[in-house]
């Protein structure tokens, strides 16, 4: 890339919050438009969540801490390898998920908010918030990326039944602080 694109271009980091991973791929696609205007930097990119799924059965179930400890060290690989440099270069970065997601499901496991927001207090705000929300009418159980990964391996203990329902419970529990926060966000916003 040219020193003078660099200096024209104007970087921007948006942030694509959601409980189902299809949906925030989606959204972040849509939110990026031209691949040429820059690139998205999704979920586990430093792989330490593969890590984790192949993991021997003796590792245990991880707590709800623990996951988001990982996801804050994934956050923060993405953020020196992939977020940084391109916002250098004046590209469109467009995080999905990002931070909200790691709260909402934070909130939901019972974790306190403010070790939350101290957690992630490294993360820079994103220019431009997008939250994808699932139909409130369809329960059903984060399907994918760090929501449903949490899901299936923190809710180990359990099974068939009784773990579908408590992994919907987990996800219908996250989805709720993205509802609010987004609805908190659009209030804000000045009508045109």
């Amino acid at each position: 890339m040219s020193r003078g694109r660099a200096k024209t271009a104007k970087a921007t980091l948006i942030s694509v919050d959601g409980v189902d991973a299809a949906d925030v791929l989606g959204a972040a696609r849509a939110a990026l438009g031209p691949p040429s205007r820059g690139g998205i930097s999704r979920w586990d990119a430093s792989g330490v969540f593969q890590e984790l799924a192949v993991a021997d059965e003796a590792a245990g179930q991880p707590s709800a801490r623990t996951l988001l400890l990982l996801y804050a060290a994934d956050l923060a690989f993405r953020l020196r390898w992939q977020v940084r440099p391109a916002l250098a270069e004046g590209r469109t970065v467009v995080a999905a998920p990002y931070v909200h997601t790691a709260l909402a499901f934070g909130k939901a496991a019972g974790l306190n908010s403010a070790w939350l927001m101290n957690l992630f207090r490294f993360a820079p705000r994103a220019n431009e918030q997008v939250f994808v929300h699932p139909p409130r009418a369809q329960a059903r159980s984060a399907k994918g990326g760090f929501v449903g990964f949490a899901c299936e391996h923190m809710i180990g203990a359990s099974s068939g039944a009784s773990r579908a329902a408590s992994s919907r419970r987990l996800a219908a529990g996250a989805a709720a602080p993205l509802r609010a926060t987004s609805k908190k966000r659009r209030a804000r916003k000045p009508r045109a």
